[in-house]
């Protein structure tokens, strides 16, 4: 069998052009981290070209500052920590590599979230993503890595009981009825067509040991092996997020505990939080959302400037870059690393009280300059 030789080309031949890009990665990488960070390579081998491929390939929007760069493995973030510190710094408002994340997970510690108004407020959900320690991330694993996460993943949720008892459904082998049950409960996620993610290298092998798995009541979810190794969601219809931060600390806390019980334990560290894919997940990885009405303080001039205060974003209900329609929005935190998962989840409940509470004002021709939030 000939012996495979590759030619090793000077950094100055291999650094990418990133003239016209607008991402962090694009920011802080230079032709000379570039060659210093081309030497090294992860244990699982992992290199600088596979983080940066993905902000390479997609240079970013003029308006829009996305990342521009993924995690290989738990190690990469270490490996990679010159190109790695200062996005992370830039991404999560000046989070210091010195900072340390706070993890908190007692949904007792939330003060109300249970009397948002459900004539504005139509539905509630809590998102975030959990990496299994001593696997690749999805943008480098193995065939075999991604099918031991996912039988992982079958025996650890197979033993969940009461209302977290439930079903999964692989991808590969749904039946047409199952499949169209899950897109009708808006749960399915397919191959992914956005650029950033195929650029990534984490549709690879697809559909292979993906999955779903939901719950009886269809209020606490599991996406297997999409961008990140789990992605958890727990949500209901209405506004009681006290409910739904409940069940999802809850079955996070028990979904930890079953996979300690068969050794093997989340990505989470001191400084990062919990180690997800993507950069901007770090810390939390949360997403705390509601679908909220509000017709009338989204065409209020100071609309955007008080969504800034209250440290929160807005998207359409349809997710990332779609319209409002209806004057309704998905409203949730805008921070995932340095708070903690009860201080996030405060800040979508009392951000949304204020803003149902303006909606209502602006109802009735009132002034809303009285209610105007202070920075949080």
């Amino acid at each position: 069998m000939a012996k495979l030789t590759v030619k090793r080309l000077l950094a100055e031949d291999e650094y990418p052009d990133l003239s016209q890009h607008n991402n962090h990665m694009a920011k802080f990488l230079t032709q000379d981290m570039y060659q210093k960070l081309r030497e090294r390579a992860t244990p699982n081998g992992f290199t600088i070209d596979g983080v940066i491929q993905t902000g390479v390939d997609n240079p970013g929007h003029p308006f829009i500052m996305t990342v521009g760069c993924v995690a290989g493995d738990e190690e990469t973030y270490e490996v990679f920590k010159e190109l790695l510190d200062p996005v992370i710094e830039d991404r999560h408002g000046g989070y210091k590599p010195t900072d340390k994340h706070k993890t908190d997970l007692n949904s007792d510690n939330l003060k109300g979230g249970d009397d948002l108004d459900p004539n504005y407020v139509l539905s509630s959900r809590v998102r975030t993503g959990r990496s299994i320690r001593g696997f690749s991330l999805p943008p480098h694993c193995s065939r075999g890595e991604r099918r031991a996460v996912e039988k992982l993943s079958i025996e650890a949720l197979a033993t969940l009981s009461g209302d977290l008892k439930g079903k999964y459904y692989a991808l590969k082998n749904m039946t047409d009825a199952e499949q169209q049950q899950l897109i009708d409960d808006h749960f399915l996620f397919d191959k992914p067509v956005s650029p950033l993610l195929l650029a990534s290298g984490m549709a690879r092998d697809w559909p292979d040991a993906r999955g779903i798995w939901h719950n009886d009541n269809k209020t606490f979810l599991v996406w297997v092996n999409e961008e990140d190794h789990l992605r958890v969601i727990s949500m209901q219809k209405g506004g009681n997020m006290k409910e739904v931060f409940v069940r999802f600390c809850t079955g996070l806390t028990k979904i930890e505990s079953l996979f300690k019980e068969r050794s093997h334990e989340f990505m989470w560290n001191e400084h990062l939080g919990y180690v997800l894919t993507c950069p901007s997940n770090l810390g939390t990885g949360l997403r705390a959302g509601v679908h909220v009405k509000l017709p009338n303080m989204s065409k209020h001039a100071k609309f955007e400037e008080i969504l800034k205060r209250l440290r929160l974003q807005k998207r359409g209900t349809g997710g990332v870059d779609t319209a409002a329609v209806g004057g309704v929005f998905d409203i949730s935190n805008a921070d995932r690393l340095g708070f903690s998962e009860v201080e996030l989840v405060q800040m979508v409940v009392d951000g949304v009280k204020l803003l149902v509470e303006m909606e209502k004002k602006l109802e009735k021709g009132q002034s809303i300059d009285d209610l105007m939030p202070a920075q949080k």
